[in-house]
């Protein structure tokens, strides 16, 4: 019996990664297809996300706490949540109805914006604030308003945000609650690895939910690994900052 089972789970394998090398149509139109939602909704969220967070880290106003508050239970928000919110606003008695947007690409781009949007804000928020306590002090005493002072700290942590732009990828990738609600699943329109991955295990169709699922693997596992290159380059970065020119070693 365990035999039996070891032999399945070794030939479901094998399929996968003949689907995976043999760029096999249907799983990879599905691997670009979320490749390019998320990167979409990345942009999008990334725009905004990035804005608005240095300008809270560095502005203070009535209500900052209560909006901080808010921000922060938004990271929380399960995608499920998201995805029906963003779903009654598309749907043909929302306010977005007009459009026609429900269960298309689109959709789920925007699905995807609004549950990244509050993780990228939140994030580079955090960034440049701890940045404008070290040097915040300095800026404003040569000069530097309100949105001068957050666009050179924001500069300056570049490195920083361009890892919160990659996790940010990473989270709206591995997302499946939100796309399922307002894209549908349709196979060939709207269909993306966390989705397919999931029909195609109720279906029992195991290989080519484990070559989905390994590209998805691979993809975060990238991810990660522009994550640490990208520490690294800043340490290498900043100690060549630090090194004073000229200076002869002892």
């Amino acid at each position: 019996m365990l035999f039996d089972v070891m032999n399945t789970f070794a030939d479901s394998f094998a399929t996968a990664f003949q689907l995976v090398l043999s760029g096999d149509p249907g799983l990879w139109v599905v691997v670009w297809r979320s490749l390019a939602v998320s990167a979409t909704a990345c942009v999008i969220a990334s725009g905004a996300g990035l804005v608005l967070g240095a300008w809270l880290a560095v502005s203070r106003f009535a209500g900052r706490g209560a909006l901080m508050t808010v921000l922060n239970t938004a990271l929380a928000v399960p995608s499920v949540v998201v995805g029906l919110v963003v779903y009654l606003l598309l749907s043909r008695s929302g306010p977005l109805g007009f459009l026609g947007w429900l269960f298309s690409f689109q959709a789920m781009v925007l699905a995807q914006a609004c549950l990244v949007l509050p993780l990228v804000t939140a994030l580079t928020r955090q960034v440049v604030e701890d940045a404008d306590r070290s040097h915040g002090e300095q800026l404003a005493s040569l000069g530097a308003g309100t949105v001068m002072r957050s666009l050179l700290l924001a500069w300056d942590e570049r490195y920083a945000l361009l890892t919160v732009l990659i996790t940010a990828f990473g989270r709206a990738i591995s997302e499946v609650g939100a796309v399922m609600i307002v894209g549908g699943n349709i196979e060939g329109f709207t269909r993306v690895m966390t989705t397919a991955i999931a029909l195609e295990t109720s279906k029992g169709d195991l290989p080519l939910a484990l070559g989905l699922g390994l590209v998805l693997l691979a993809v975060v596992l990238l991810l990660n690994a522009l994550v640490a290159l990208l520490r690294r380059w800043r340490e290498l970065a900043d100690s060549a900052q630090t090194t004073v020119p000229g200076a002869v070693a002892a």
